[in-house]
């Protein structure tokens, strides 16, 4: 006796995918620019630079062993960090804006999969109670046909 399937065993689901990948395929110049500020302004080397540059340009102008050219209390300087600032924290805002967008697709995406493997461990359950059942019914088929052939003793 052939074993029929309930059509609950059919699954139709798109591949999964790589939200990273699929990501870095749609970024624009600016994202990517801003990612590139963000690695980069967030990073121990920059804080080491900018504090050795920052020290310098202090010690050289309160020192002045050559002409100040921004003396104290550092007008320039503070001209070129409030610059620095105003451009970088619009670029680290989209940055993380960007991030948190991503991170919102992969907890999507992982949603999406738990769905796909909670269909799939139904598949898997309904086909091992379909064939539990097949083998109870063989089983007891064959214990019929044994007890047919056994003679009958009284």
């Amino acid at each position: 006796m052939p074993m029929t399937f309930p059509e609950a065993y059919t699954h139709d689901h798109p591949p999964v995918i790589n939200v990273d990948a699929e990501e870095e395929k749609s970024l624009t110049f600016g994202e990517r620019s801003a990612d590139r500020v963000a690695g980069s302004v967030g990073s121990w080397r920059f804080i080491l630079w900018q504090s050795a540059i920052l020290s310098v340009w202090i010690a050289l102008n309160a020192v002045a062993w050559i002409e100040a050219w921004d003396p104290y209390p550092f007008i320039l300087l503070n001209l070129f960090l409030s610059m620095q600032a105003a451009y970088t924290a619009p670029m680290l805002m989209m940055s993380q804006n960007r991030q948190a967008q991503l991170d919102r697709s992969r907890a999507e995406h992982d949603y999406q999969i738990n769905l796909k493997a909670e269909a799939e461990i139904r598949h898997v359950l309904l086909h091992l109670e379909a064939q539990n059942r097949a083998l109870l019914e063989l089983q007891s088929h064959m214990l019929r046909l044994l007890e047919e052939r056994q003679p009958a003793t009284c």
